[in-house]
């Protein structure tokens, strides 16, 4: 199963160059056969630009994910702070394969009614 999640700019050319290898969200999925995350560029770009598989997903306090992705973060620890301000869980997902689409796409390819996530949206396969 997929995932569509809406991603800023700035990291979403982070996690294509690889020097981001981890995608910080505040909850993880509630459906556990997810295996990848298809990539929403969000405005200016606006467009599904490529995918990554998932290695793993790591939840913990935010200390200790901090301590265990600050290296491929691709993110600063002010960043990371404000994120999880207040709370007593982070998630991170490990960045697998990476692929970028040689031909971005809009999200209307994706199928009916498909808009851009506010968290994260499962995709028919």
């Amino acid at each position: 199963m997929k995932v569509l999640l809406s991603i800023k700019p700035e990291f979403v050319e982070k996690i294509l160059d690889g020097s981001k290898r981890y995608e910080f969200r505040k909850g993880a999925f509630k459906n556990n056969n997810v295996k990848s995350v298809v990539i929403y560029a969000t405005m200016p770009i606006g467009k599904v630009v490529g995918e990554f598989d998932i290695e793993s997903i790591l939840e913990d306090s935010p200390s200790s994910v901090w301590h265990t992705t600050k290296k491929y973060a691709g993110i600063s620890k002010e960043f990371f702070d404000i994120y999880f301000h207040e709370r007593s869980k982070a998630c991170a997902i490990k960045i697998g394969n990476v692929t970028r689409y040689e031909q971005p796409l809009l999200l209307s390819d994706l199928g009916r009614n498909i808009t851009a996530p506010q968290s994260y949206r499962y995709l028919p396969n």
